[in-house]
């Protein structure tokens, strides 16, 4: 499976939003300076994900961006199918799997290659934006640890 930049700063901008836009909006220059994404591709990303009604914006000097849904209940699947397209991809959904007119190679791999993308699509829809926000917090605290004297 192939992610792309695009999809990753999406996924990396709103597990941003679920541990930083709680409380308030975020501003978009924020989310680029903490996940060192360029701002005018995250803009852009930002875009594709209000119009896809996962996140809104509010204007002014204290506007930003903001979940629409909880964090619990938006997966890694949803952030890729706005920003990459579906994630289970048509050629899987074949109907006959002995259609004389496929390619040896096809007739004998095709159910391996099918099975694998349910298991890849499985995982996407099975993963929350609350567990990888959970996920960046021990990364950050490993990274960063508070010394108290």
């Amino acid at each position: 499976m192939k992610v792309s930049r695009r999809a990753t700063y999406g996924i990396m901008a709103v597990i941003d939003l679920a541990m930083n836009g709680k409380d308030a909006p975020v501003q978009a220059r924020a989310i680029a300076k903490r996940q060192a994404i360029p701002i005018k591709f995250l803009e852009q990303v930002l875009h594709s994900l209000k119009k896809a009604g996962l996140i809104d914006s509010l204007r002014g000097a204290q506007g930003g961006y903001l979940l629409l849904k909880e964090p619990s209940s938006l997966s890694v699947a949803d952030i890729l199918e706005v920003l990459d397209g579906p994630v289970l991809h048509h050629a899987v959904h074949r109907d006959s799997p002995l259609d004389r007119h496929l390619p040896e190679q096809e007739l004998l791999l095709g159910h391996v290659w099918k099975q694998v993308a349910e298991a890849e699509h499985q995982v996407l829809h099975r993963i929350t934006i609350t567990e990888l926000a959970g996920r960046q917090r021990a990364i950050e605290e490993h990274r960063n640890p508070m010394y108290h004297i």
